[in-house]
Parts: structure tokens; C-alpha cells; sequence
């Protein structure tokens, strides 16, 4: 049977055209491995300025998706209007800061996907509720009113969850999860991302396989996540799919990356 594979490349206004010239570089110099089919996905974007970024993509072989949202809903937004149009595919979702950093990515990706599968190429045990803090003391009341905020809607830290800068999923598992969802602000997208009720906590209590990839086509379950060496970690050279948080990471003198690690892992 043909698998329905689409990789799904989300790129809006507040974005700059060397995001798209660097995901378009990497799609060119690493080979996916498998057949798929290419979504790019315009959000918020002047006609004018997607006819420019046409340019960049003239000797690419892709499908065009200007989101008809007004509105910033961000990147879930978004994720949700083409998992309506593609409910029977796997969907690989790309943000505008992410792409592939080694050949084969895709199908290293594919060959662990099986039915109640969702497969992310990073992850995290960070908490928001855990690390906010109060930066000026007359912002006490503030500060109260988000912690009891974020009380109900973050779990305190250690928080395993996938990083959606890039994840693979059925359309139709991932509509069931945003269908009756709305972003009106970035807390919204947090909470989607690693709220209590969020991508990985919904799926896990639907009792999905949540797996991560690494470069070496290794899959790890959960508890062995910060062992795949893909996000603030050690020398965090087994990135499947680069973006920005996995390069600010490789900046880092030896003593920030130890304090990243433990921010993200724990002592």
C-alpha cells in the first residue's frame, strides 16, 4: 500500500525570506528517502510578497496552501486547517525556523510510524509553571495572579513533552486533538504544546506510542528521551531536524550548555 506522506512547511509574515532559503538548501542537500509530497504553507502574507518568495521555490516541486486566516491563530492554527485537508496522510509539520540535518531524515521518521503513533525529533521536561519567576518585586500581584494561572493549566517540572518545531502525525489525530481548539495568544499555543492537556498528555492518555528519532534512526521512548542526544544535551549532535533552539544550544560555552541541560533534564 502507497503511504501518504506530506511534509508540511509553515512560513508567515514574521518570518524572513533566509528561513525559506535555508529549509529549501537543506530539502535540496539531504534527501528524505521516501516519496512524499511538499506543503508550503503561507500564513498572513501580502500576495505581493508570496509572489516574491515563488521566486525561491520556482525549481521546487511543492503544494501551495495560503492559510485564509485573518488572524494570528500561530503555528496550531494553521496545523489544524491542513489536517482538515488531509486527514489520510502523515503529516510531517515543520515551523519556519526548522530543517532536515542529515540524508534520509524522512524515512528514519516513517519507519517507526504504526497506527497510534506520534513522533517528535525533540523534546523536553521544561515547565513554564516551574520557570517563572518574578523579576521585579512590585510585579508581585502579577506574578500571583499568572502562578495560580498557570497552576491549572501547566504541570510543574519534570513536564515530558515533544517539542513541535517539528512532528509527525496522522491529519486525522491531530484534528481530533485541535479540532475544538482557538489561539488567540502564545500562552494558548504553550498550553497546546505542553499544557496538561496538551499534544503529548492528550495522546499519551489515548495510550499513543510517543516516540522520538534521532539522526541515527534510533527511536526512544519517554523515559529515555534526553538519551537520544537531540535537544540540550551533551554534545546534542543526533538533531534529526535543526531549528533554532537545537543551533542556540551548539553556541554555548561548556558551562551555559550545563545550565541549559539542567533547565530542560534536571540534575
Amino acid at each position: 500500500m502507497n503511504k501518504k506522506i506530506i511534509i508540511c512547511y509553515h512560513f508567515t509574515k514574521f518570518d524572513n525570506h533566509k528561513q525559506l532559503i535555508n529549509f529549501i538548501k537543506y530539502y535540496r542537500k539531504y534527501p528524505p528517502g521516501i516519496s512524499h509530497k511538499l506543503l508550503i504553507c503561507f500564513k498572513l502574507i501580502h500576495i505581493k510578497k508570496i509572489a516574491r518568495l515563488r521566486y525561491l521555490l520556482k525549481n521546487i516541486d511543492y503544494i501551495e496552501f495560503v492559510d485564509p486566516n485573518l488572524l494570528n491563530d500561530f503555528d496550531f492554527g494553521s496545523y489544524k486547517r491542513v489536517s482538515k485537508l488531509y486527514p489520510s496522510y502523515r503529516i510531517l509539520f515543520l515551523n519556519s525556523h526548522s530543517y532536515p540535518n542529515c540524508p534520509m531524515w524522512l524515512k528514519k521518521i516513517d519507519v517507526h510510524f504504526k497506527d497510534k503513533t506520534i513522533i517528535g525529533t525533540s523534546s523536553s521536561n521544561e515547565s513554564i509553571l516551574t520557570s517563572l519567576k518574578i523579576k521585579k518585586f512590585y510585579k508581585i500581584f502579577s506574578y500571583v495572579k499568572k502562578l495560580l494561572k498557570y497552576k491549572k493549566k501547566f504541570n510543574p517540572f519534570p513536564n515530558p513533552h515533544i517539542r513541535t518545531s517539528s512532528f509527525y502525525i496522522m491529519g486525522s489525530d491531530l484534528l481530533s486533538f485541535l479540532d475544538k481548539k482557538f489561539f488567540l495568544s502564545k500562552e494558548d499555543a504553550w498550553y497546546a504544546e505542553s499544557g496538561t492537556n496538551g499534544l503529548t498528555n492528550f495522546f499519551k492518555n489515548k495510550k499513543y506510542n510517543i516516540l522520538i528519532i534521532n539522526s541515527d534512526g534510533e527511536k526512544f521512548t519517554e523515559k529515555k528521551w534526553k538519551l537520544s542526544e537531540t535537544f540540550n544535551y551533551m554534545s546534542q549532535t543526533k538533531s534529526l531536524i535543526s531549528d533554532k533552539h537545537t543551533r542556540k544550544y551548539l553556541k554555548l560555552s561548556v558551562k551555559q550548555r550545563l545550565i541549559f541541560e539542567r533547565n530542560t533534564w534536571g540534575e
